[in-house]
């Protein structure tokens, strides 16, 4: 079925008033991020329930808002491909997130396919389909775009529907579409938390700052956020991670100071250098109680040894039981398990202490830790090659 494209906002309304009857709706985006402080917007491609395809030209409409409502809004489902990139501008178009998202990356991991895969990669393991080659370097601001940009912006649609069908009947026929609708609640939750707090602590290179450079790293990334936003550019254009975390050490706000530091001879920082002094200074003047703590780590001298042992415990159960091991989780997942485990806390449980997680592997892991359970080598020549063993 030919694609239909879409360049004005007229026609962009018309196209959301039929959508809307539609359920699911898959999409992608095609956008640009090296230039500005967001993303830029290049091209959207929808799948409706008939199979039809929708090109959509960004950069030919003034206000893609319609679209983006149509898909925040009602209990359609959404299916997308690692789609956190195309959560976002719905989240900040709309101010919301749909409520029915369906991953076909995550469904993937679920179903033991494969986390995570590209979408080529799926829709081969999956379908039995071989994908045309990727345009891996396109600029999609420039027009006109050529047949084979459109061709290859289209395939990231033309089997979302039917990857999407494939991956719900044998999730259901797994027993775990429960876990799925957990998972995606929970993925969907993190994008909304991750772009409506503050992330500063993510600056790379934060960790060990004492309370009083963690206020003045937190009053520069405020800043850099406001000015990386008012010039429209990349934060990382506007003051580079390491210059706030040097500044940050060396807690001054003395210009003459400030200027000695490496890497902010740049013209257009020396234009800001006040600003900067400004916002250090007042992270200076802040009261103790108000600099950001750190969060506390407890030492277990012994973490290293059981973090091993039980990631590698992880995997056999995880391929065992059809499923991908890095989704289920991760060498820091297992550690943040034992710490939990060992020192008896109380506070937010970690990730392998909840939902379909704590069913698989973190029940697991209390025996094991507790010695009430036991791991052997059943078959060395297995595929499985592990036996867990109840003690009694």
């Amino acid at each position: 079925m030919p694609h239909i494209e879409i360049n004005s906002d007229g026609a962009l309304r018309d196209y959301c008033r039929r959508l809307a009857s539609s359920s699911p709706v898959g999409l992608d985006t095609e956008f640009v991020s090296e230039y500005s402080y967001r993303p830029l917007l290049c091209l959207v491609q929808s799948v409706d329930q008939t199979g039809q395809m929708a090109m959509i030209d960004a950069l030919a409409i003034e206000d893609m808002s319609p679209f983006w409502e149509t898909i925040a809004g009602g209990d359609r489902e959404i299916i997308v491909h690692a789609g956190r990139g195309d959560m976002e501008f719905c989240l900040h178009a709309t101010g919301r997130l749909p409520s029915n998202v369906f991953d076909v990356q995550i469904a993937a991991g679920l179903a033991g396919i494969e986390y995570p895969a590209s979408y080529n990669s799926l829709i081969t393991k999956a379908l039995g389909v071989k994908p045309s080659k990727h345009e891996t370097r396109t600029d999609w601001r420039r027009r006109p775009l050529s047949s084979r940009q459109i061709t290859y912006a289209m395939d990231d649609v033309r089997h979302l529907m039917l990857l999407w069908s494939t991956l719900a009947e044998r999730i259901e026929s797994l027993g775990r579409t429960d876990w799925f609708r957990e998972e995606m609640a929970a993925w969907l939750a993190q994008i909304e938390h991750a772009l409506t707090q503050e992330r500063w602590h993510r600056v790379s290179g934060n960790s060990g700052l004492d309370r009083r450079s963690r206020a003045v790293l937190r009053e520069l990334w405020r800043w850099r956020e406001k000015e990386a936003a008012r010039r429209d550019k990349p934060v990382r254009r506007v003051l580079r991670d390491d210059l706030m975390v040097e500044l940050a050490k060396r807690k001054t706000a003395d210009l003459k100071r400030i200027r000695t530091v490496r890497g902010l001879e740049r013209g257009d920082l020396q234009r800001h250098l006040s600003a900067i002094a400004e916002h250090i200074h007042r992270a200076l003047e802040l009261p103790e109680e108000d600099c950001p703590g750190r969060v506390a780590t407890e030492s277990v001298p012994q973490l290293s040894v059981l973090g091993q042992f039980l990631f590698s415990a992880l995997g056999s159960v995880c391929r065992q039981r059809g499923l991908s091991p890095s989704l289920v989780g991760t060498p820091s997942d297992v550690r943040e398990l034992v710490v939990y485990r060992l020192h008896g806390r109380k506070d937010h449980p970690p990730a392998l202490a909840q939902g379909w997680r704590a069913e698989v592997v973190g029940r697991l892991f209390d025996d094991l830790l507790s010695g009430n359970m036991a791991v052997r080598i059943a078959d060395a020549d297995s595929e499985h090659p592990l036996a867990f063993d109840t003690i009694e």
